[in-house]
């Protein structure tokens, strides 16, 4: 065995911030001092390194002196208090218009799971695979998020097969929310082609008509202008992913896909000053 020293690149304003949560909750379980293992805060930094690096469990448990078992039991309590956190849909509609953003972007994105052997009955008739995206090619699950203008995340989803379309997906989650925030706050939503069709206050590219027909230069405008505001939005995702190397490949199992990312919200939000 060899040992090193090592440095997480995380503020430990976070690590204390994620240690207060996990005390909280042993609290709330009635858990008693000195009954754990570690302590909330050697907690914390073990699932930090989790979400920051995507470090094996065998070896962050090893790292921090517990069983591999302990070790899933512990990050399981850290994806769950943080989880709880992450912002309301309709909290976060509100926020967005009280800090004056013009508009919100959605947008959905499959994060790859393992191979699930999962089946369901497609629109068809078929038997497919329940967690397979024919959009992304590979098995996924499907997350729904609202992004500000410069593509700071705002809100998450609950997570669906990645069988599941966006627009699907996105009526289940949060098309209701967004007719809200349209009529009742004056709050547009800006949306790609995959939302065609969503409702009221959900703008996106007109399509080019069939039979080689072309867009007159009014929509195409539009589309152009659209689309210009609309991608900078879309780099939500890319800051989670980016910065929580976790989110970047799912071993867990898919359902708790939708809490991870949540969680990897709440951290995001902390690290940007917006939880204190």
């Amino acid at each position: 065995m060899i040992s090193y020293r090592a440095t997480l690149d995380v503020p430990r304003e976070l690590a204390q911030y994620l240690g207060r949560l996990l005390h909280t909750q042993r609290r709330d379980r009635g858990t008693r001092k000195g009954a754990r293992a570690l302590t909330c805060y050697g907690q914390a930094v073990m699932g930090l390194r989790w979400f920051r690096q995507n470090t094996d469990i065998t070896a962050l448990a090893r790292d921090h002196g517990i069983s591999r078992a302990t070790g899933y039991r512990y990050l399981d309590e850290i994806i769950t208090v943080l989880a709880e956190q992450a912002p309301d849909l309709h909290a976060a509609l509100r926020h967005a218009k009280n800090e004056g953003l013009a508009h919100v972007v959605l947008d959905g994105k499959i994060f790859p799971t393992d191979r699930l052997a999962e089946k369901t009955t497609s629109a068809k008739g078929e038997q497919i695979d329940r967690w397979y995206s024919g959009k992304a090619h590979e098995h996924g699950g499907n997350i729904q998020a609202l992004m500000a203008p410069n593509g700071f995340p705002l809100w998450i989803s609950d997570v669906e097969p990645g069988s599941v379309h966006d627009l699907t997906a996105a009526r289940e989650h949060v098309l209701g929310a967004l007719y809200w925030a349209a009529s009742r706050l004056d709050l547009p939503t800006l949306a790609d082609n995959g939302y065609d069709g969503a409702g009221i206050g959900v703008f996106t590219p007109v399509k080019q008509p069939a039979g080689g027909q072309v867009l007159d230069v009014d929509t195409r405008t539009y589309n152009a202008l659209l689309r210009g505001l609309r991608c900078l939005g879309e780099r939500g995702f890319a800051t989670l992913t980016g910065r929580w190397r976790a989110l970047r490949h799912f071993t867990t199992s898919p359902r708790k896909i939708g809490a991870i990312v949540k969680a990897a919200l709440v951290l995001t939000h902390f690290e940007h000053g917006r939880l204190t």
